[in-house]
Formats: C-alpha cells, sequence, structure tokens
C-alpha cells in the first residue's frame, strides 16, 4: 500500500510530461501484488459499470439457495496462484426478511452484495493466516480505489469450520470488519444458554467490565427456533424398541391422531396391496420472536424458559423425501406394477397358447428371461384361497365408483376377474411367466366350482350380465347363473328320488313334498296351476261383469263354442286393460312367457351376425322372443289372431281406423258398454307378404311358458364358458388383464380421502378420460404385437405413477391436518404447481437437483393442531436425546437457534465521531452478532464498526 502511495506521488510531481501521458500504466517497475490490485480494481469496475441487469444479460448464475441472487465470476493469478473472485448481488432492491431463503453470508453479516475472493484449491480455503489477511488488504484497495462500498470476505481455516474474514468500507472514517467461526462439539456449556451468549456478546465492547450481569446495556434481540418432528425412520426404531421392552402390549391404530406411526397406511385403500412409504418426511416448525431489547442477562434467561406459544410467528415448512419427484426403480405401486403388465402384453403375442409360457418344451422359452420366476406353491396355493374365499355377504360394487369408471371396459374392483389382475399383478413380480401359471389354476378352480356346483365367489346373484365389462367377468357371470341352474336340476332330481323313495309308505306325505319342493319342475306345477285358469266368474274376476250380460242380451255366433275356449285358457298373467279379441268378445290376455335368454357380449355378435347373414332387419329383441313368444300368446288367448298378437306387442303397428271414434257397435253387443270389434288395420310392413312375424305366428305350437323347453341350458353354456377360458389366447387374456388392471387400479385410489383438493380431483378425471382414450384399441381387439399402442400404454404408466405420487402426498396430507384444512390444501397447491411441469415428461428425465421449498405462515387457530404434531417423547426417546436448551414444544427442544444480537449507537454521540467534519445523526448498528446452532454445534459470526 505504502509503494503504492509513494508511485502516485510520483506522478503528481511529472509536471506536464504526466498530463501526455495520463492514461498510461507503467507496470515496469510495480511489483506482482500491484498487478494484482490493479487486475481485481479492473473487474470491479467493469461490474460496476454494468450492474445488475447488464450482468444477468452476461450470464450471471441464479443460485438454487434462493429466488434472488445471482452470482459473476472472475479468475485473478497472482504468481503461482490462481484466484476465484465471485460477486453476488440482488435484483429487486427489497431488504430480504431472514424467513426468506438467504445466502449464508447474508445471513451471518447482514449484508446484501458482497465479493468473496478464495483460491482455486481442493479445499477452497485460505489456510495460511498471513495470506489471508494481504489478500484482504488487496481487495480493499482495489474496491476504495473503486470507490464501492461491497463488503469482501475471504474463507479461511478448515473448510468444515465454514470461517470468514472479511472487510467493508463504509465511505467515511468507518471500516467493517467481519468474522466468523464454528465450534464443531463440545460447546462450552455457558454457550448452549441465552444468558451465556448474551454475555459473549456484551464482552466483545464492554471490555473493563468483569461482571456483565450487574450493567444494563440496551441489546437488540432478534431470535428463531426450529422445531422438526420426528422422521419415520426414527418413530419405526422407537416403536420396534417399545415393542420389544413392552411386549407389544398395543401398535399403533390407524386414525389415532399420530402421524408417525410406523404404518401411516394402514386404512388406506391401497394398503391391501402394497404399503407406501410416507411422501413426508418430516415437518419443520420455524418459530420467530419479534425484536426486543433486552439490558441483562436476567431477561435472556427469563426468554430461555418462554414458552413457544408466545412467539410473533410460526412457519411450517414441509421436508418430503428426495425421491417422491423422481425415478429410481424402487418404489412400489400400481404404476410400477402396470408397467410390468403391460411388457407381459407385449411378450404374450410369441405364443399361441398360455401352456408355451409355463411348458420347457416351447421353442420360443429361450427368450424368457431368467428374471421371470415362478413363485413356490405355498404363495400360489395362498393367492388362491384370497380369490376363493366365500364371502357371505356380497360387497357393493358400485360402491365409491368414479363417474368415468365405466367408460373404461373392465370390472368392478371387488369382482372375481378384478381380484385375479390385481393379485396377477404382485405375483412372480407380474411376469408372463407367473400369470400363465396363475391363470391356468384359476381357470381349473373355476372348473371344479363348476363340476361340484358350488357358487363362484365375488359374483354377485342378481341373474344378470354386465355388457358394460369385459368378456372374462360377462363370462363368469354367465357361469354364476349356469350354477344357479345346475344347482336347481340337482335339487330336483334329489327330491324325484326322494319322492319315489316314500311313495309307497305314505301317499299324503308325497303330496306335501311335492307341494313344498323348491326344485324347478315343482315350481313349473305351481306356475300352471297359479297362472293357468278357466274363464269363469270364480276363476276370471276381470270379465265377470261383461260375461254377465253378454250371456243375458247378446246372441253370438260363436257362443256355443264359449265354454270349449275357456277351459283351454292356459298362462294367462291377467287382461290387458280394456282390450278385447278381434274375432271374440273376450279380453285380451298377456302372457306369461320365459324371461329372454341372457347372452355375453360374444353371443350377441354372434346372433347378429346371424340376422345379417339372413337378411333379417327386425328389432332384435323380437328376434330373441321369437320362439316363445307368439306361443304363449295362443295359449293364454285362444282363438286369437295375428292382428290380436300385434295389438298387444306392437302397437304401433296397429292402426285404429277413423271410424272406430264413432261409437262401439250394437248389432252383437247392444246394450253393453263395450267397444267390440275394434276398428283399424295393420301397419303396411305387417302386411306384406312373407311378413316374418306371421311366418312365425302360423308356425307356432300351442304351448304356455310353463310347458316351453327352457331357452338356456346351463349345462351347454357352462361347458362352453369353460372352453372359452381355457383355450383363449394369451393376448386376449393379457388385453382384458390390462384394461381391468388399470381400471381397478384407479378405481382403488379413487376411494382415497383426501378432503377437497380441487387439483387432485381434476388430476383424478383426466386420468380415467386418459386410460379410457389409451385402452380402447384393446377394447376392441384392435391390438397386434407391431401396435403403437404398446408404447402409449407405456406412456399411460408414466402418467398413471405421476397421478399416483400425487394422491399419496394428498393422503399423507389430508390425514394429518384434518382439523385445519387450508394447510393440507396450500401446501399441496404448491406442490402441485412445483410438480406440474413434469408431469408431461418421463420420470427419468425430471430435474433432481431442484427440491421443493416451501414456508407457509401458520394462524393463531393452527398452532395447536400443528403443536400436537410434537407428540410428548417416549421413554426411548428421552434417553436418547439429552436437553440442554430451553424454549421447549411438549418436550421437543429445538434442532436450531438462530439469534441476531445488535447495538445501536448514534455517531454523533460516541468518539467515532470525534474526528469527522460530518454530522452523523442516523443509528448505526456499531456491532452485530449472529449465533447458529445447537448444544453440540455453535456458529458465530460478528461484524464490528471501527474507526480508521
Amino acid at each position: 500500500m505504502a509503494s503504492s502511495s509513494k508511485a502516485n506521488l510520483a506522478e503528481q510531481d511529472e509536471g506536464e510530461e504526466a498530463e501526455e501521458i495520463e492514461h498510461f500504466n507503467d507496470f515496469t517497475l510495480a511489483s506482482s501484488w500491484e498487478r494484482f490490485i490493479s487486475e481485481i480494481e479492473a473487474t470491479c469496475r467493469q461490474w460496476l459499470a454494468d450492474g445488475p441487469k447488464r450482468l444477468l444479460e452476461k450470464g450471471a448464475v441464479h443460485l438454487d439457495s434462493s429466488d434472488n441472487i445471482y452470482k459473476v465470476k472472475s479468475e485473478l493469478k497472482n504468481a503461482a496462484k490462481i484466484y476465484s473472485m465471485e460477486y453476488y448481488f440482488e435484483i429487486s432492491g427489497k431488504i430480504a426478511d431472514w424467513n426468506c431463503t438467504l445466502h449464508d453470508l447474508q445471513l451471518c453479516f447482514g449484508v446484501k452484495e458482497f465479493l468473496v475472493i478464495s483460491p482455486q484449491s481442493a479445499s477452497g480455503v485460505v489456510l495460511d493466516a498471513p495470506e489471508a489477511t494481504k489478500l484482504l488488504s488487496a481487495v480493499s484497495i482495489a474496491l476504495a480505489n473503486c470507490s464501492s462500498l461491497w463488503p469482501a470476505f475471504v474463507p479461511v481455516h478448515d473448510p468444515s469450520r465454514k470461517a470468514f474474514i472479511g472487510i467493508q468500507n463504509m465511505g467515511t472514517i468507518f471500516t467493517r470488519r467481519f468474522e466468523a467461526d464454528r465450534i464443531g462439539s463440545q460447546v462450552p456449556i455457558k454457550f448452549m444458554h441465552l444468558e451465556g451468549l448474551y454475555e459473549l456478546f456484551v464482552s466483545k465492547f464492554a471490555y473493563c467490565m468483569s461482571d456483565h450481569s450487574m450493567h444494563l446495556f440496551r441489546v437488540h434481540l432478534l431470535m428463531k427456533l426450529t422445531y422438526q418432528t420426528l422422521s419415520n425412520d426414527e418413530d419405526n426404531y422407537d416403536d420396534i424398541q417399545e415393542a420389544d421392552t413392552e411386549n407389544a402390549e398395543s401398535e399403533t391404530s390407524p386414525g389415532c391422531g399420530n402421524p408417525n406411526r410406523k404404518h401411516w397406511d394402514d386404512d388406506c385403500p391401497w394398503n391391501e396391496w402394497y404399503s407406501a412409504e410416507d411422501p413426508v418426511m418430516r415437518f419443520d416448525l420455524v418459530v420467530t420472536w419479534s425484536e426486543k431489547v433486552v439490558e441483562s442477562s436476567l431477561e435472556m434467561a427469563e426468554m430461555e424458559n418462554a414458552s413457544p406459544h408466545e412467539a410473533e410467528k410460526w412457519i411450517l415448512a414441509p421436508n418430503l423425501y428426495p425421491n417422491l419427484d423422481s425415478s429410481k426403480g424402487d418404489r412400489i405401486g400400481f404404476a410400477s406394477q402396470l408397467h410390468l403388465l403391460v411388457n407381459a402384453l407385449e411378450m404374450s403375442f410369441e405364443a399361441p397358447f398360455i401352456e408355451d409360457f409355463v411348458s420347457v418344451e416351447n421353442p420360443g422359452s429361450d427368450n424368457l428371461e431368467s428374471t421371470m420366476v415362478i413363485p413356490p406353491p405355498t404363495v400360489l396355493d395362498r393367492v388362491l384361497k384370497d380369490l376363493f374365499l366365500e364371502d357371505p355377504q356380497l360387497p357393493d360394487f358400485a360402491k365409491d365408483e368414479h363417474k368415468s369408471s365405466r367408460a373404461i371396459k373392465g370390472a368392478p374392483v371387488e369382482s372375481l376377474f378384478v381380484q385375479f389382475c390385481l393379485h396377477s399383478l404382485w405375483f412372480g413380480n407380474c411376469n408372463i411367466r407367473a400369470i400363465a401359471v396363475l391363470w391356468i389354476e384359476f381357470v381349473q378352480e373355476i372348473r371344479w366350482h363348476w363340476e361340484e356346483s358350488q357358487p363362484l365367489p365375488k359374483i354377485p346373484a342378481n341373474g344378470s350380465i354386465d355388457l358394460a365389462t369385459c368378456l372374462i367377468n360377462q363370462k363368469l357371470q354367465m357361469l354364476a347363473i349356469c350354477i344357479g341352474k345346475k344347482r336347481e336340476l340337482n335339487e330336483e332330481f334329489e327330491d324325484c328320488i326322494g319322492t319315489k323313495d316314500d311313495a309307497s309308505a305314505n301317499m299324503e306325505e308325497v303330496n306335501k313334498v311335492g307341494d313344498e319342493s323348491s326344485s324347478f319342475h315343482a315350481r313349473s306345477q305351481a306356475f300352471d296351476e297359479k297362472r293357468d285358469s278357466l274363464l269363469t266368474p270364480e276363476g276370471f274376476n276381470g270379465s265377470k261383469t261383461v260375461e254377465s250380460k253378454f250371456s243375458a242380451n247378446a246372441q253370438d255366433v260363436h257362443s256355443s263354442d264359449k265354454s270349449t275356449l275357456d277351459s283351454i285358457r292356459r298362462g294367462s298373467a291377467g287382461p290387458v286393460g280394456s282390450m278385447k279379441l278381434l274375432k271374440l268378445c273376450q279380453s285380451l290376455h298377456a302372457p306369461f312367457t320365459q324371461s329372454a335368454p341372457l347372452m355375453t357380449e360374444d353371443m350377441h355378435e354372434e346372433r347378429l351376425r346371424a340376422i345379417e347373414t339372413f337378411g333379417f332387419s327386425f328389432n332384435f329383441s323380437a328376434q330373441l322372443e321369437r320362439e316363445t313368444l307368439s306361443s304363449a300368446f295362443k295359449a293364454a288367448n285362444p282363438g286369437a289372431v295375428f292382428e290380436d298378437f300385434i295389438r298387444w306387442y306392437s302397437p304401433r303397428d296397429w292402426e285404429n281406423d277413423e271410424s272406430e271414434a264413432k261409437g262401439p257397435s250394437t248389432d252383437l253387443t247392444e246394450g253393453m258398454n263395450v267397444d267390440w270389434p275394434p276398428q283399424g288395420r295393420l301397419s303396411r310392413r305387417m302386411s306384406e307378404s312373407g311378413n316374418f312375424w306371421r311366418k312365425i305366428w302360423d308356425e307356432a305350437p300351442i304351448l304356455p311358458a310353463s310347458e316351453q323347453k327352457p331357452l338356456l341350458d346351463p349345462n351347454r353354456e357352462g361347458e362352453k364358458i369353460l372352453h372359452y377360458l381355457e383355450t383363449m389366447q394369451p393376448h386376449q387374456l393379457l388385453e382384458q388383464m390390462v384394461c381391468s388392471a388399470f381400471r381397478a387400479s384407479a378405481d382403488t385410489l379413487n376411494q382415497t380421502n383426501y378432503g377437497s383438493l380441487k387439483e387432485m380431483d381434476t388430476k383424478m378425471d383426466q386420468l380415467y378420460l386418459t386410460m379410457a382414450s389409451t385402452l380402447r384399441p384393446l377394447q376392441v381387439n384392435l391390438l397386434s404385437n407391431t401396435s403403437d399402442t404398446i408404447e402409449d400404454l407405456q406412456r399411460l404408466c408414466v402418467v398413471f405413477e405421476h397421478v399416483e405420487k400425487l394422491l399419496i402426498l394428498a393422503a399423507s396430507l389430508h390425514r394429518r391436518f384434518r382439523q385445519v384444512p387450508r394447510i393440507s390444501e396450500a401446501i399441496f397447491s404448491n406442490y402441485y404447481n412445483f410438480y406440474l411441469p413434469t408431469m408431461g415428461i418421463g420420470l427419468a428425465d425430471v430435474d433432481t437437483q431442484k427440491e421443493f421449498d416451501m414456508k407457509l405462515q401458520l394462524s393463531q387457530n393452527e398452532r395447536q393442531v400443528v403443536s400436537n404434531m410434537f407428540t410428548p417423547p417416549t421413554a426411548n426417546q428421552s434417553w436418547r436425546k439429552v436437553l440442554s436448551m430451553g424454549n421447549h414444544l411438549n418436550g421437543h427442544e429445538p434442532i436450531l437457534r438462530e439469534i441476531i444480537f445488535s447495538m445501536h449507537d448514534n455517531a454523533s454521540d460516541n468518539h467515532y465521531a470525534s474526528s469527522s467534519h460530518r454530522d452523523y445523526q442516523q443509528d448505526t448498528e456499531t456491532y452485530r452478532m449472529y449465533t447458529c446452532g445447537t448444544s453440540n454445534d455453535l456458529r458465530v459470526a460478528l461484524s464490528i464498526i471501527s474507526y480508521d
């Protein structure tokens, strides 16, 4: 510095000759250190001239640890050493609060923009004290020449100590000096308490006072305490220890209010299939006191005993697991297993039969990976027992079903085939060989139920087939109906055998048994007796009045045949209003008919193809009923004609004559209020020659429904279903499994209670719509081994994983903050916006360097709920942690305590201003000390304004 001053004086004495070479710098006589100072000065002048905006344009680097801090870097060389000088600056002029994300040096010394100069070495610090002082002096001279007020820092000592020395020219006669250091272990007991830290600060300016507690100093104080809930790993360890010592008296039950229990998702719907890792690792609670003025160490002792509830601000910060927004292959869930199922679908085209993937003689078995292992028989038996376990009460198949769920051709979650699909996801890691083994055993178990006439579990016994489900589920529903019919026939046979054995002993007992039998034959006899009745006043009350009036007054030419016709009416369900037959003045009766035969989707398609082949264009329901409907109508209405049948079955094909409105005929029904005979005609299509319905009518025998051959043959249909299940191609099975597994997985997750999170509702709606569009080629059998659908399914797995992770996070937050939903909604919404940009790409491409950071300020009514999360420590936790600091929260000491001590002086009232010619009336922070640490770690950063 002295050599530089002499050089400047020499230049001033040059006179006019020096003015001619005003901008010439002669380094021939300058030392390397002077050239180093000049290089620093030139770099600083350039940064000052550019300003923050220009530096951003030139490529200033943004710090990930802060939202508003940038840095530029320059390399400087001095002799054989290379130094790195970094300039840190902010864009906005707003002074950052210490609750915001600040740079470490900003927090320690209260600066805004600053320089850091350090050697380019492995440690990055200056280990030699004289070198550090000389380096800091060089930067100070350069900044003074630039008239810059930037503070400059040099890292010193061991890197683990985070030690710095620094200096700042205040632009006056004052200079601020900085120093920071850290004690990494064995912190003196005195400095574990607020009283000792206060006295440490006071000792920096009260040099002549031996007992600081007897003197009053107006010290400004800011304090921030950070508490941390136990992580799941710590809590699990304590639960295990307590179970060992207390003989496992009771395990924490779901919903008990303790969010850190061993199995946090015990009552979540996915827990039946896998246990998810709690995405919330822990919570940090930052408690901040407002600025106080402390005058003695006694006040500090009182403050150490203060409750955190007295603090001005509570700020909650969730800590999520780092791999929540990344895919490392170690997360198990529905999405990961669905991805394996899609891989199995892709391999299913390599063989024509399911058995080929199990047989070692399969020519393509060499292509099967060695990792495709088959679980042991014990696992297989356990899965089959769970699948075919008889539940006395069928579940509600439509419970909590999403509104768009049925757009996917799968089946309800609790149905038998879907349970098979879900078990397949976890059986043998969902490889094609394991699926083939499980399917073969599954079909064999179904055949046993068929042959033994045992009802199939998890199949609704409502006698209907849901055509909106996948074909395999329809087949199983059909088979369940066939088993029921088969059981009825078996019971009928057993009842008949029992009746013959008892006939010789007691005929009355035979009649009694026959009346009480529940067999199909017995019900048919009762069906005949109940539905077939004579047309007499006793047997047919509906026509009693009309019949008596007709007998007294009408001279009907058909009256001689009336008793004969009445005696053969069978299978009548009763008259249809006031309708009359065309040829007979008798009420038209509706017949009892057989129910339309139950058919699965492929049976409907087969019937439609037959109709198209034969050129029939009539209604599909008419085609189903043509074999029985006409016969039943003839039996219920003796003497009826084709027109009567059309008037009853298809009123739109009967055109009423306008003359009918003139009044009833009186030639045969004079004196009766009866509109007979009906006036009208058949429609054009029914009047055409060769009409198919008329052909059916003419050929149909007169048989009531009770005497007709049943439309459903349970034995034949049951064997056809089993043949279908046993011979279906692998890709046909896997296609239906993929559709059913995606729908079932989504339906299972949809049952999760996550509160009123609108973002989650939106994502679930979008997921169902995406699945419906992606899975459509599988539902219409358009998939091939060269299809692009496999890639679409793999992308769908990625989308599913995104939604699954968000939903698990939503459930975890909701169960913690049921009483204060604002907290869970705010945290989830913030994370959703953070995570949303990654949802359009694969998880492997997610940038894991950026971490989720959020701080939520709590209101007064929310503090108690958060406080309850810090459950009192157990006996295990108490001996593991020694409480050495105050301000406990439910028995928990803060994991981090940060304090800012400061001393303010008026520059005109102290000795610093004695030689100053300026008027300094502002309040100056002459001393500042920042402390940060715990009972085992203490860092102290001190800044002092001194007079030069």
